[in-house]
């Protein structure tokens, strides 16, 4: 191969830029030309398909730099689909007449299924990305575990029945994904600044973070030390759960919940459902779990109950709620990520040299070898209907009784966490976020310099 593309799709994390860098490092050293189509699939959709040449000269262009967040080449929640044979046939001649061989897409399930028409006309392959750690699968049969059920309306419903109590860590297929460390560090922090203002004014704190059907954030901001952590995959049992604040608050006068905003009731209805609207790929929008959570302790703790202690409070003052919300998703990537996400670019590089088709560069993980690199079909992740699902938190990881993560579930934490933050990250909180030229100048956004670079098909 001469020439490659690569786009960035969905929702941004903070080790895009990151692994775009390993991507055109690795071409570079093959002398690979490689262009960024701006925009992600609604850029390949565009008749002047809109590119950065990311390597020139084969050397990586200044404005990507793997220590910043986002994407230099811009995402979007465009997808493609494969009856849409039209629009398919215009990309492939627009990338025919580019020269350009082959496509790196760095996103999640949305983007492999994006990917996959494309994947019948050139070779395609994926560089995965998500803070939500959904990508992948807890051990190779997963996808089989999924059953179909229908329901009253008519539309058929899709529920996972784990056929395993247990699994090795080392089964895992995409052990972790790049932007999930930075993700639970951002969440870690605010639970843990959300403690002293709970402690002091004795309060009850709330924190939603993201994790719409996994609960590996949740479970990560463990490291903040929240008393509860509510996930996704076990549903609330409002009676024990009330119980249970009532027994920690009386106790300390405080108590810090963290809940996946994905968390839903013991009648399986989501507790932040909202209006019932969608975003642009298909996604419920959530109206806010921490909210009705709020909602449960004030109508099951009521205003005497705070009141014994602090007269003039009421269990709508005692109560707050905080979403940690797209600070999870932006910033400077952890070392970890940083390094994990280049690393998936270059293997990305080498699957699609190596005509590994619709495939998944992946990073494993086991106790002899540490952190390796890996790849799979996009099509083992699929179930018997075609689906990609998102990888939802096993079972074995987390201790509904404790609202804590079982052993195995801080064994998983720790193999990710204990070295996620290097010296270099904390020096640069020195030097650069109190930098007095902070004051004298506007931000410098490099959608300027990208937008002076960009090219279009003729």
């Amino acid at each position: 191969m001469k020439r490659i593309a690569i786009l960035t799709a969905g929702g941004d994390t903070p080790a895009l830029n990151a692994t775009l860098y390993g991507v055109v490092q690795h071409a570079s050293e093959l002398e690979i030309e490689v262009y960024g189509i701006l925009e992600g699939f609604e850029g390949m959709l565009n008749p002047r398909l809109p590119h950065v040449k990311l390597n020139p000269l084969f050397t990586a262009i200044p404005e990507l730099d793997p220590c910043v967040g986002g994407t230099i080449i811009g995402s979007s929640r465009t997808y493609i689909d494969g009856v849409h044979t039209e629009a398919l046939s215009g990309i492939a001649g627009r990338f025919s007449r580019l020269g350009i061989e082959g496509l790196i897409c760095i996103g999640g399930d949305g983007t492999i299924n994006g990917m996959q028409p494309l994947s019948e006309l050139f070779p395609c392959v994926l560089a995965p990305k998500t803070i939500d750690n959904d990508l992948g699968l807890n051990h190779i049969d997963e996808p089989n575990e999924w059953v179909r059920e229908e329901s009253e309306s008519g539309k058929p419903t899709f529920r996972r029945v784990a056929s395993r109590n247990e699994i090795e860590l080392s089964e895992m297929i995409n052990y972790v994904t790049p932007g999930y460390a930075t993700a639970v560090y951002v969440a870690a922090q605010g639970i843990e600044r959300t403690r002293t203002t709970a402690e002091s004014h004795r309060r009850i704190a709330i924190v939603e973070v993201m994790g719409r059907d996994s609960g590996y954030i949740a479970l990560g901001a463990s490291y903040g030390q929240p008393d509860f952590i509510l996930i996704p995959e076990v549903s609330l049992d409002r009676q024990q759960f009330v119980d249970r604040v009532r027994k920690i608050y009386d106790l300390q006068r405080n108590v810090i919940i963290v809940i996946g905003e994905g968390v839903r009731d013991a009648e399986g209805q989501l507790l932040g459902e909202g209006s019932g609207s969608v975003d642009p790929s298909g996604n419920v929008v959530m109206g806010g779990a921490a909210v009705q959570l709020k909602h449960i302790l004030r109508t099951d703790l009521g205003d005497d109950y705070f009141q014994k202690n602090s007269p003039h409070d009421n269990s709508d003052q005692a109560i707050f709620t905080r979403k940690v919300g797209h600070t999870q998703r932006g910033g400077r990537p952890v070392r970890f990520d940083r390094f994990h996400a280049a690393q998936l670019g270059g293997q990305a590089v080498e699957l699609l040299i190596h005509e590994q088709n619709n495939h998944i560069s992946t990073v494993q993980w086991s106790p002899e070898s540490g952190f390796t690199l890996s790849q799979i079909s996009a099509n083992k992740l699929r179930d018997q209907w075609g689906t990609i699902r998102p990888r939802q938190l096993h079972p074995s990881f987390y201790d509904p009784n404790r609202y804590q993560p079982s052993e195995i579930g801080r064994e998983y934490l720790e193999t990710i966490f204990t070295d996620a933050i290097g010296h270099e990250d904390l020096e640069v909180l020195h030097s650069r976020l109190f930098h007095p030229g902070n004051l004298l100048t506007r931000y410098q956004s490099f959608n300027i310099d990208i937008r002076k670079r960009m090219k279009f098909l003729d």
